[in-house]
């Protein structure tokens, strides 16, 4: 599916565009790149055993899985509005400049959540999700405002969420987009998935 295409290629681009190198920004004197390299493989082998252990699970509801990439899209979203909400505590410019870029691709993973949903033929899980998905943000905006998330932990987060998205991209949609749709016109919509979010977040930052 060219839709699917283009997700994936999204997907991975706000992982190798967005969340590496925000890491690699708030890591300061915390880490080193090799540390958060290593955050990067513990978040896609912690999803990777995540995913593949619920295949196996036949004790859990039929269709849980459908959620299960939403839900991550839906928890970065959440640490996104922490973020605006935690530079706002350092100062109103540096709150405002984070709200721009995060609404920027967050617009994205809205999409992207509505495409994984679809992807596994699950409409209502689509609506749900994209509800909350909105709401993440601005709950997570209150959380920045009345939490002090120590810094040292901000950098490790957002590379285990790049290994989490990389995951989604790489293993899943990836290879689901060109399964349903095997002509080179989904993998040009994969790169430019990618180069829009090149685009985006260079603008953004």
């Amino acid at each position: 599916m060219f839709v699917l295409g283009i997700t994936a290629g999204v997907v991975l681009g706000v992982a190798v565009f967005d969340l590496v190198p925000e890491a690699l920004e708030l890591a300061h004197d915390y880490w080193s790149p090799r540390a958060l390299v290593g955050f990067v493989a513990v978040g896609l082998g912690f999803y990777m055993l995540l995913d593949r252990a619920l295949r196996q699970a036949t004790w859990l509801p039929t269709g849980w899985r459908t959620h299960l990439g939403p839900a991550t899209l839906t928890m970065h979203s959440l640490m996104d509005g922490m973020g605006i909400g935690i530079a706002f505590q350092i100062s109103a410019d540096a709150g405002w400049l984070i709200a721009l870029a995060v609404l920027t691709h967050d617009i994205a993973d809205g999409v992207n959540t509505v495409s994984l949903c679809l992807a596994a033929r699950s409409e209502s899980a689509a609506r749900r999700w994209l509800v909350l998905n909105g709401l993440a943000p601005l709950l997570g905006v209150v959380l920045g405002l009345g939490i002090a998330v120590p810094p040292a932990m901000l950098a490790p987060l957002m590379a285990g969420f790049a290994g989490v998205f990389i995951y989604i991209g790489a293993c899943e949609l990836l290879p689901r987009s060109y399964a349903l749709d095997p002509r080179m016109r989904t993998t040009l919509a994969s790169i430019a998935g990618m180069m829009m979010m090149f685009i985006v977040t260079s603008i953004a930052h």
